[in-house]
């Protein structure tokens, strides 16, 4: 397997250099990332649930992909590429806000990102990559915060700590 390095930035998400993407969540280095958001024509989320194989959080559900962009690539294009390669589609994608998180995943890792959220819309149905999604639906935005408040560990960290935001920025760009 092809050894993946992420794209380390500042916190105005200047690159400062690259390094392995495990040494990176093994130290808590900051790095930039990106969280896709898919919508369909009934304002419901495409959510995934990790593979039951992923190295952490799997079988949680979270948003519908997310990743890291690889060097001299734009987060559009990685989120164009993550895309196809986790769920099996395109879509078209524009890119709302980024902030800053740091969270234990365990197995004594840290995701430290500058997270990118793109936001887009489908009623197409994936085709799911096995080795990265165990399954996936659509879903309100109401029943997730219901299920995500009642049930928080069956979701990842970063979709807790995002869906908020995404929730927010809805809201606010009605």
């Amino acid at each position: 397997m092809e050894t993946e390095f992420v794209v380390l930035v500042d916190e105005h998400d200047n690159p400062t250099g690259l390094m392995e993407k495990m040494q990176a969540h093994r130290e808590a280095v900051l790095h930039r990332a990106f969280s896709v958001f898919l919508f369909n024509s009934k304002s419901e989320l495409m959510l995934q649930q990790r593979a039951l194989s992923k190295y952490h959080s799997p079988g949680l559900w979270t948003n519908t992909c997310c990743s890291h962009p690889r060097e001299a690539e734009t987060v559009k294009q990685a989120a164009s590429r993550r895309l196809l390669e986790e769920m099996g589609m395109k879509a078209d994608v524009d890119q709302v806000f980024w902030f800053i998180y740091k969270a234990d995943v365990g197995q004594g890792l840290t995701e430290h990102e500058l997270d990118h959220v793109l936001i887009g819309y489908t009623d197409k149905e994936p085709v799911i990559n096995p080795d990265e999604v165990e399954s996936w639906k659509f879903e309100s935005l109401d029943n997730i915060k219901k299920s995500m408040g009642q049930y928080p560990e069956l979701y990842t960290v970063w979709f807790r700590i995002i869906f908020e935001r995404v929730c927010n920025y809805l809201e606010n760009n009605k």
